[in-house]
């Protein structure tokens, strides 16, 4: 049975950090790209980082470099995220996403996730 449980969200004041955990089961981790996305009310989720499955080529949107950092361990078949200097604007739920490796590492979105997690809510507020 497929799963990605993720993990580590909660609460936060303006300014504060999280660190994002997904930990995956029942398919080959090292075979897929992995993902993470945050979704809003009403919204359809909107991609925050890649990550592919060496670690060599990452990419993050909506310029989050720089305060998110994605990182995965292959031999714990996780996926993490660290976001530092947390905004109210990143309050969502964050969502992470199995890509299959053969797919192109250029266009990666949420229909075409192989597996996605439930999601984590975070909420940064004052």
């Amino acid at each position: 049975q497929v799963q990605l449980v993720e993990s580590g969200g909660g609460s936060v004041q303006p300014g504060g950090s999280l660190r994002l955990s997904c930990v995956a089961s029942g398919f080959n981790f090292k075979n897929y790209y992995m993902s993470w996305f945050r979704q809003w009310p009403g919204r359809e989720p909107e991609a925050v980082a890649h990550i592919d499955a060496t670690s060599n080529n990452i990419r993050y949107y909506a310029q989050l470099e720089g305060r998110f950092t994605i990182t995965r361990d292959n031999a714990r078949n996780a996926v993490f995220l660290q976001m530092d200097n947390l905004i109210v604007q990143d309050s969502a739920v964050y969502i992470c996403a199995a890509h299959p490796a053969q797919t192109n590492w250029h266009y990666l979105p949420w229909t075409a996730a192989e597996y996605r997690g439930q999601g984590t809510r975070v909420t940064v507020s004052s």
